[in-house]
């Protein structure tokens, strides 16, 4: 009896271990939830992926699966699964946000220390939506056509109608874009106008500036293949897309123009009603955390936390993100998003018919 209680235990043994085992590997796969968010692919995913996600991720047993999409397509998708949101948080332009916060679509940031740490200028309807990442528009240049033709670096937004760029301006769409939209209400605001009424500017862009575009281009994606063509010398982009394509060897240059460039906050919301409540708002709370933004600087992301200090490779960076702080210009969402609509008819049909 003996021996064959010794020979059976090793088996009983391993048997119960390998029990044991699936167990565990099913309570581990079972307590691991999944977060869906909503924002732009390419280039900024891959840096929130490799850079930010990966430490709340570890400490929350959660994995990040990004629902990639532009503003507006992200805002569509939150729209349509409104009573039964497919994504717990999201990433809007501020100015696609602001319609966001007021269709319903968010619920409030509960986090009042992490919001009190960030320039106010990135916050949303006080606590609903606030920056992950601050960024401006301003004007980029070709830096090989410019050598090529001895111009000097622009300085003003002005300088887009300037008639020796004639055939060399590439526009983004303001009825698609963010940046062709801050750079028509800053070219606006230069000739007397505000940011709800346009006519006057629409009127004379048509007669400057529209002289001088080679193309209008639905968003920034093109800008990378008309700049290597020698196609666009000159367009409006903001420093961290700039950052992206020289890290492509494009050879390309940001200028805070003297009017100032226009605020440009990628801002986040938690969606209202989402199947994970507690994890949104933690995740809402990290991506808001000097480390989190600490980490997107790596890859060129401005902050909106101010208490984010570089490193020794990232100085140089974050001292030009606050010198175009100092005179950044922040435009009246309200009043444009009123307006908005008929901004992008009047466009389609006077510009770019």
């Amino acid at each position: 009896m003996k021996s064959v209680s010794v020979k059976k235990r090793p088996v009983v043994a391993a048997c119960m271990l390998a029990v044991a085992g699936m167990l565990t590997g099913a309570n581990a796969s079972a307590e691991q939830k999944t977060l869906y968010l909503g924002m732009n692919g390419g280039d900024m995913q891959r840096g929130f992926e490799e850079h930010v996600f990966p430490a709340f991720e570890k400490a929350n047993n959660v994995k990040i699966v990004v629902v990639p999409g532009t503003s507006t397509d992200v805002l569509a998708k939150a729209q349509a699964f409104k009573d039964k949101p497919q994504m717990h948080i999201m990433f809007l332009d501020d100015g696609i946000m602001n319609r966001a916060t007021k269709m319903g679509l968010c619920e409030p940031i509960k986090d009042d220390k992490a919001l009190s740490e960030l320039y106010p200028e990135t916050l949303i309807g006080k606590n609903m939506a606030a920056g992950v990442v601050t960024t401006m528009t301003g004007l980029s240049y070709n830096t090989k056509l410019f050598k090529e033709n001895n111009w000097a670096p622009p300085t003003s937004w002005k300088d887009l109608a300037d008639p020796k760029y004639k055939g060399k301006v590439v526009f983004q769409s303001v009825a698609s874009s963010t940046y062709g939209l801050h750079a028509f209400m800053m070219l606006n605001r230069i000739d007397g106008g505000d940011d709800s009424n346009y006519q006057d500017a629409l009127t004379k862009f048509k007669d400057t500036v529209a002289k001088n575009v080679v193309a209008y281009i639905p968003s920034s994606a093109k800008i990378s293949e008309m700049t290597q063509t020698g196609e666009a010398a000159l367009f409006p982009l903001t420093p961290t897309a700039i950052y992206s394509l020289k890290e492509k060897n494009l050879p390309v240059e940001y200028v805070d123009p003297k009017e100032g460039s226009v605020l440009l906050a990628v801002a986040q919301c938690v969606i209202a009603n989402n199947s994970e409540p507690e994890l949104a708002q933690k995740l809402a709370s990290y991506l808001l955390s000097v480390p989190a933004q600490e980490g997107a600087l790596k890859f060129g992301q401005y902050p909106s936390n101010k208490n984010v200090a570089a490193k020794t490779e990232h100085k140089e960076l974050l001292g030009d993100f606050e010198k175009y702080m100092k005179h950044v210009v922040v435009v009246d969402w309200d009043s444009i998003n009123k307006v908005r609509p008929k901004l992008n008819r009047d466009w389609k049909e006077q510009i770019e018919r």
